[in-house]
């Protein structure tokens, strides 16, 4: 059975009417066990990580300014998050998940995160909700640990993978694709090694098109031994914060290309759950369910 981190952590007390929807990680793991689709053997609780796995990602200065809560009023605006020990300790754990999700999945063929997916966080800083780059650092781990030779990063969040993109510059052994909204934030890109900016109201026809045409070419020429996957679900036109019209069925499908490649290649697959902020959080719930009711399809 896939293994899914998780920890009560991750849901973060935040200040009444803040817009992100926090309670989604409480939701949906018990969405996944109400449905079936998970068991609760499969959930595993990351403790904190090695440090030095964090700060092969992300500059030793700014780790410490983050653990000792020393990080400058402005800094911490831009991640839209009021700073505290058990947001660190969050953040830390998160980063765990993904790293113990990835090792994991060299065995079962795909694991998950409820959480992750935290692409704006720069080597240097955080940003939109993000603090430490969870996939990057699990990525780095990767490929200093031998444990593969060359890694993908398939980011379909609506927004692009910023923070990512500039890690891993000049990093030849991490190739990162963003397909992104266009006009979304952040709205100074930096460069991946490819991105596809999609104009606003992209539906599901046009958005399904372009990856199918994309993604196995893709893999074809660079040939990853280990793909990690950010499956936000901010494309949805419901999306408060995204510009793209996708339906849930279309995200649904978005998912079933991305995994079915990497079952049908045998290639590694870790999934970290990324954005989603449609007002309704039954919609939110529905369409991060949909990327386990694939993942169980398809490997169970």
């Amino acid at each position: 059975m896939f293994p899914i981190a998780y920890h009560p952590i991750y849901r973060h007390p935040l200040p009444e009417g803040h817009r992100f929807p926090m309670i989604k990680y409480e939701l949906l793991p018990q969405q996944l066990l109400l449905e079936g689709i998970a068991e609760p053997k499969q959930f595993f609780q990351p403790g904190l990580p090695d440090m030095a796995h964090i700060t092969a990602v992300h500059k030793a200065d700014y780790v410490t300014q983050l653990i000792n809560l020393t990080v400058d009023a402005r800094a911490v605006r831009k991640t839209g998050f009021p700073l505290s020990a058990e947001l660190v300790e969050r953040e830390l754990r998160i980063a765990q998940g993904t790293i113990m999700g990835a090792e994991m999945a060299l065995q079962t063929g795909i694991a998950f995160n409820i959480a992750g997916g935290t692409h704006h966080a720069y080597s240097t800083h955080g940003e939109a909700f993000c603090l430490l780059n969870d996939q990057a650092i699990a990525a780095q781990y990767l490929i200093k640990t031998k444990r593969a030779k060359k890694v993908l990063i398939v980011d379909l969040d609506v927004h692009q993978g910023n923070g990512t993109a500039e890690i891993f510059t000049g990093n030849n052994a991490v190739y990162t694709f963003s397909m992104h909204g266009k006009s979304n934030y952040p709205f100074k890109k930096e460069t991946s090694d490819l991105d596809i900016a999609l104009p606003d109201n992209t539906g599901d026809d046009e958005y399904l098109a372009i990856l199918k045409d994309t993604l196995p070419k893709l893999i074809d020429t660079e040939k990853p031994d280990f793909i990690f996957y950010l499956s936000g679900v901010d494309i949805l036109a419901t999306d408060k914060l995204g510009k793209l019209g996708c339906t849930i069925a279309g995200c649904k499908r978005r998912d079933e290309l991305v995994l079915e490649l990497c079952h049908k290649l045998g290639i590694p697959l870790q999934c970290s759950m990324g954005g989603g902020y449609s007002p309704d959080i039954k919609i939110i719930i529905e369409a991060h369910t949909n990327t386990y009711r694939v993942a169980k399809d398809l490997y169970y």
